[in-house]
């Protein structure tokens, strides 16, 4: 479990630095984002489409405020086909992910933890808990990108991923951009309040499985 930690850990490390170095240089701030794709929409909407999806994409590798996204692509483009663009982004981001570290991940990993056993465990570890993992992963920023990573690195089916990440997602999805297209300057309630619901919904299915994980080790154990 340990190695496990220190892997999933590692790699939060990464996504999180890459999002302050974001928020120091002022590259992807709320107010930049919205005037983006307020110009990208006021030339056509297929060119805030490809925004969205170049930002939602862009979160393997730079941390963005995702939720935040998808709201505005409900803002801007209406709940079903906000949700729909949202959708090609969020799936490019973590076959992206799952398929990069596939390829790639082993390296890194080797670099972390040296013991082979260590390894072998903690990916024995994923691929116990990873589905559940994935469906609650948008409990907290950054863990969608490490859970699609960490599935592709302990070599979890494709298709047990894509199910998981298809139940997470698209629910997300279509409830946030949903709230955007209801929002306005005037009125953000409908937004900040869908963004705390999801954010605690999602945050408390994930303290519930860790505590009745913790329970069913602790039986276990006498």
């Amino acid at each position: 479990m340990k190695a496990l930690l220190k892997i999933m850990l590692t790699l939060a490390a990464v996504f999180a630095t890459t999002f302050l170095l974001a928020k120091m240089t002022g590259i992807l701030t709320y107010e930049k984002i919205e005037a983006l794709l307020a110009a990208a929409g006021s030339v056509s909407p297929w060119y805030i489409s490809l925004a969205i999806v170049a930002l939602l994409f862009a979160d393997l590798f730079i941390a963005v405020p995702t939720l935040t996204i998808i709201i505005l692509a409900g803002y801007f483009l209406g709940p079903i086909l906000g949700a729909n663009v949202a959708l090609i982004g969020l799936f490019s981001a973590g076959i992206g992910g799952y398929l990069l570290s596939q390829t790639y991940g082993e390296k890194l990993v080797i670099l972390i933890i040296k013991d082979s056993n260590q390894r072998r465990d903690a990916y024995e570890t994923f691929r116990e808990n990873g589905f559940v993992t994935i469906l609650l992963s948008r409990a907290l920023p950054i863990l969608p990108e490490v859970s699609a990573c960490m599935a592709g690195l302990t070599r979890m089916p494709f298709a047990k991923f894509l199910s998981a990440w298809l139940i997470s997602t698209i629910p997300y999805a279509f409830i946030a951009a949903y709230a955007g297209s209801i929002s306005s300057l005037e009125n953000p309630k409908p937004a900040i309040l869908t963004a705390i619901g999801l954010s605690g919904f999602f945050w408390l299915c994930w303290f519930f499985f860790q505590r009745k994980k913790g329970m069913t080790t602790r039986r276990n154990a006498l």
